[in-house]
């Protein structure tokens, strides 16, 4: 399997800056069986039956992106830090720009409120140790930081105090993502309300999304290629909630890619959860056997990412083929910003 064998030609043009508003005006690309039908996120309640549980991930993204400065005598130099995730050792892994001219030691000063010291420096990223903990670095960090943009969006404009809302799903409850699961973020009050009446239910599990989900691919051989781990958790309610779904013959239906992997993570081959806590490196592509989930709704991804194929797994690769086709040739708008699919094998 071949990385190449995941590659398609997507035009800059459809690549998303800005979300669609309101949010459910998005355009929703259903495909069902071979079917493949044209759609607005505000008809999802058309395509879901009573029974049917949507899995949302509730993480919460910080605003990880700093800009600081760093003094050695009198002289004053910039430094740009995004952090990555808390560190084993205590404090944050971070990214920073520049790296080499950072030492051990050495403070940055992020605003009156906020600052750290190197504690520690690797090849590519740092661990830093911040002045504050807890609900003060929370606050500190809201006040200094800005929303970690993906790189593709961060090309063509800089984060500003729309994307604060924009970039935030209106459940998100737990801080901790650097990323934000992209596809919940279609959902509004309204759609969720207009969903529950229904008959849909709801379950919500948290991944804190990494900075490590937009990392290319770079084996050619897809299947040796090592995954970044990330924290999840699936509690005893949430378990019990979908084993009960399952049970009943109502669907599992994961909002975005990282429900999808951290509940085929926390899933016994049998297809039953437990509550599960812990890093999950999971990765699934063409051939892997899914345990819980039996529909997906997601984004459109890059040529050559994992996420690609991962919905290649659960469609079949042909199948994507000709949906990521339909998708270029309707002008369907991708990845973070952009619309929404929902996939039913």
């Amino acid at each position: 399997m071949k990385l190449a064998d995941f590659d398609f030609d997507l035009p800059e043009a459809l690549i998303a800056t800005r979300p669609a508003s309101p949010r459910t005006s998005a355009r929703l690309l259903v495909a069902e069986g071979e079917t493949i039908r044209d759609r607005s996120v505000r008809d999802l309640g058309e395509m879901l039956r009573p029974g049917d549980r949507l899995v949302l991930n509730d993480t919460r993204v910080i605003p990880a992106r700093l800009f600081g400065t760093r003094r050695r005598g009198a002289a004053e130099a910039k430094i740009e830090v995004t952090l990555l995730e808390p560190a084993a050792a205590g404090g944050w892994r971070a990214l920073a720009k520049p790296l080499r001219k950072l030492a051990e030691g050495e403070t940055i000063r992020f605003s009156p409120a906020l600052s750290a010291v190197v504690a520690g420096r690797g090849e590519a990223d740092l661990r830093l140790v911040f002045d504050a903990e807890g609900a003060a670095f929370d606050a500190a960090l809201a006040e200094a930081g800005v929303m970690p943009l993906p790189p593709y969006i961060a090309a063509r404009r800089p984060a500003d105090d729309r994307d604060r809302t924009d970039y935030q799903t209106v459940f998100a409850r737990h801080s901790g993502a650097v990323a934000a699961p992209t596809a919940s973020l279609h959902f509004d009050t309204g759609l969720l309300a207009e969903l529950a009446a229904k008959g849909v239910d709801f379950t919500e599990v948290t991944l804190h999304v990494g900075a490590g989900t937009f990392l290319p691919v770079k084996v050619e051989d897809v299947t040796t290629h090592r995954m970044h781990a990330e924290w999840g958790r699936v509690t005893a309610a949430a378990a019990a909630e979908i084993n009960a779904t399952r049970a009943a013959g109502g669907r599992v239906i994961p909002v975005g890619t990282t429900a999808l992997r951290l509940i085929e993570s926390a899933a016994t081959p049998e297809g039953r959860l437990a509550p599960w806590e812990g890093w999950t490196d999971i990765f699934i592509y063409p051939g892997y056997r899914f345990r819980v989930a039996d529909a997906l709704m997601t984004n459109f991804h890059l040529p050559k990412s994992t996420l690609l194929m991962l919905v290649s797994a659960l469609m079949g690769k042909p199948r994507v083929e000709r949906i990521y086709d339909h998708a270029v040739k309707s002008g369907y708008r991708f990845f973070s910003y952009g619309d929404a699919s929902l996939l039913i094998p």
